[in-house]
């Protein structure tokens, strides 16, 4: 026999589950009771659907975190919050929103606050002992110990659903090894950093981003750097190869990068911390969302060295004038059933479709629910602790669209208190997750969404195929292929007068060909370019590349993609371990030309603000398109003392080119090396493109 449990559905609903066969043909009234069996509450049945599942109709609200048991007869059937928890009237009645939660330490005390409302006993352990929590208005449970706790561990011990469970508080700050307990800390007693020392940039148009990997970055045996793979490798300076090529950091600062975006940091799974090169992952697994990672740090069993590894991490590129942007997962958990969210208050955080089945837009099982409010909250201030205490300078949303606009909104809120601009970009899908169109973050709504950036799949698959299709080839793989694009996507994709605008503003659009998902830009030319030999491959990748730093908006590169990096043909590569993975430095050296191909663009990106216009208004009166011969395309720059004119070739012919006004044009720009040999300068209006040549030229106004 399935013995029945009563669910709290909704303000006045209960479903009842269970083998009810011996008193649904009764016409006994039901009561709803305290554990007290003092107070009471008249039921009815409201709807039978079969002998296991009927509605109990009630007229007074239930209250949270109170023992209940529903009367029928001789049954007591104990009574749990179900649906209940996802109802605006949950949300309205017990949400404090202003209430600090996690363990906070002072002087001589520490304070412990937890939101539970469903619980009915919550007890913090520590060193053994158990210290009840008092239980305070909207769920909130409290209790403060007198002593500074810092660096002690702890855990709750929760008693929901008639459960007695062992929960690690999700606020937690810090973490023993393989987050086995949370551990308290006293930021006060932590390396202390220096907020002036964040990189001032002008203006966030300005930014040129970096997408690297911290284990990926320093791994490989040639890399110079002592503590390979750990935080405090991206500290080390002047490191090169055995060749003297510089790596790690010192590189990413030649390159002339202004943002270094890392793949996620926080504490995730599937990595032994203890033993973390026994296993690999890029961090998209989130566990705790408020702990560094501990696989980084050179002593994970200490659970504040990890912390003040990550902010020296962090304040070395500070140093070297290096903006850092988090990627951060908000849009779902590793694991809903094992989460700390789902045992404190079950089915509340993440997303269900109406008939109770859990949403999975992402893919991976759940969908956090942004939208209600203590989600949103935790948040808040999730991104509060890493710009209060590791001074980031920007957040990349995982599966941005799953996240709800008003969330965003207030996040960007958050971030417009700082001192320096923070960076707020994210992927802009809209995935099949229980939320409305309209509510979701995606480049669709990019209009509400003013301060965010969005990643442009559009400029992605335009030039080097649909990512969906392996085969699919575009501009400079399909031999010009999608070239009436190229206008829509070198102006921001912002523009009407060449196709629907993919963002409203400039200010929302991230280029790009590569990042750390799917097939390395390199590896995608092998699969669609079979006939081709290393030399047009080569060029092919150096046009890609060069378009998204030419083109307006942010430009966005993957880390290696300046030396064609290469992931062995392996699409998702998040668990494929150093051999896959590692930034290969052996092969930098061998790449300098390229490199410093590369490096040019960037400078010349940074060097001349028309690469980098604010508005919309601005690039429609300074960018025209020019008439070119076949599929090689070309566009102008005004600037107020020089004009530039760049061309792109993806065939192998060799084209008549007529610049758009006589003069002495300088070439500043070419990836075939032989165009130089010929001459630094145009005079006149008539020149030509190589084969599979990008070409930028500048002549001066006076």
């Amino acid at each position: 026999m399935k013995f029945p449990i009563a669910w709290i559905d909704d303000v006045h609903e209960l479903t009842v589950i269970g083998d009810l066969s011996a008193y649904i043909q009764k016409s006994s009234s039901l009561v709803i009771v305290r554990q007290d069996k003092k107070s009471y509450i008249q039921a009815t049945i409201d709807e039978i659907s079969n002998e296991s599942k009927v509605k109990v109709c009630f007229h007074e609200e239930l209250p949270m975190g109170e023992t209940l048991f529903l009367i029928w007869d001789d049954l007591e059937i104990p009574i749990f919050p179900g649906a209940i928890v996802r109802t605006s009237w949950f949300d309205e009645n017990y949400a404090p929103l202003d209430v600090t939660l996690g363990a906070t330490c002072n002087v001589y005390s520490t304070s412990f606050a937890l939101w539970a409302p469903t619980a009915t006993q919550v007890k913090v352990i520590i060193d053994g002992r158990h210290h009840q929590l008092k239980r305070m208005e909207k769920g909130t449970w409290k209790t403060t110990v007198a002593d500074n706790l810092h660096g002690v561990p702890y855990e709750y011990e929760v008693t929901v659903n008639g459960e007695t469970i062992r929960v690690i508080d999700p606020y937690a700050k810090a973490l023993l090894p393989n987050s086995k307990k949370g551990v308290i800390v006293d930021f006060s007693k932590t390396k202390q950093l220096n907020k002036d020392a964040r990189p001032h940039i002008t203006h966030l148009q300005d930014a040129i981003i970096y997408e690297i990997h911290t284990r990926d970055a320093t791994i490989h045996k040639n890399s110079g750097v002592k503590h390979k793979g750990k935080y405090l490798g991206l500290t080390e300076l002047s490191t090169t190869t055995s060749g003297g090529s510089p790596t790690a950091l010192s590189y990413i600062k030649e390159l002339g990068y202004t943002h270094v975006e890392f793949l996620p940091i926080n504490d995730y799974a599937r990595v032994d911390e203890l033993s973390p090169d026994t296993t690999y992952n890029w961090g998209y697994d989130p566990l705790f969302f408020q702990v560094p990672e501990g696989s980084y740090s050179l002593y994970p069993e200490d659970p504040i060295t990890r912390i003040n590894e990550c902010k020296t991490m962090i304040d070395s590129f500070h140093q070297e004038g290096l903006s850092v942007i988090l990627d951060v997962v908000f849009n779902h958990v590793f694991i809903m059933e094992e989460s700390p969210f789902e045992k404190l208050v079950p089915g509340y955080y993440f997303r269900y479709h109406p008939d109770g089945t859990v949403s999975n837009g992402t893919g991976v099982g759940n969908d956090v629910a942004t939208e209600r409010q203590m989600v949103r909250k935790f948040i808040l201030d999730t991104i509060d602790v890493w710009l209060k205490h590791y001074h980031v300078d920007g957040f990349r949303f995982d599966l941005m669209g799953e996240i709800d606009v008003e969330t965003m909104k207030q996040i960007v809120s958050r971030c417009n208190r700082e001192s320096v601009p923070i960076m707020l970009l994210g992927e802009g899908w809209d995935l099949p997750t229980a939320l409305a169109s309209h509510q979701k973050a995606t480049n669709s709504n990019s209009h509400q969404l003013q301060g965010v950036r969005f990643f442009n799949d559009l400029f992605r698959d335009s030039l080097k195929g649909n990512l969906f299709n392996q085969e699919d080839q575009g501009y400079v793989n399909g031999h010009g292929r999608f070239i009436e694009r190229l206008p829509h996507l070198v102006s921001g994709s912002v523009l009407a007068a060449f196709g629907t605008p993919f963002v409203s503003d400039i200010s929302q659009t991230v280029n790009y060909v590569e990042c750390h998902d799917n097939h390395t830009l390199w590896d995608r030319l092998l699969i669609t370019s079979k006939n081709e030999n290393e030399d047009t491959l080569r060029k092919m990748h150096q046009l890609a590349t060069g378009i998204t730093l030419l083109s307006q908006g942010v430009p966005f590169i993957h880390a290696g993609q300046e030396w064609f990096r290469s992931k062995q043909g392996i699409e998702n590569s998040y668990i494929s371990g150093d051999e896959i993975n590692q930034l290969d430095w052996n092969k930098r050296e061998m790449e300098e030309e390229n490199v410093t191909f590369v490096k040019d663009l960037i400078q010349l990106r940074k060097q001349h603000d028309v690469f980098r216009m604010r508005t919309n208004q601005e690039i429609q009166r300074r960018l025209h398109i020019l008439e070119t011969p076949d599929v090689v395309f070309g566009f102008t720059l005004l600037g107020d003392d020089e004009d530039f004119s760049v061309y792109v070739n993806p065939t192998k012919k060799k084209h008549p080119l007529h610049l758009p006004s006589s003069g002495n044009w300088q070439i500043v720009i070419s990836n075939d090396s032989a165009r130089f040999k010929e001459s630094h300068q145009i005079v006149g209006e008539y020149t030509h493109i190589r084969a599979y040549e990008l070409i930028v030229l500048k002549k001066m106004r006076k």
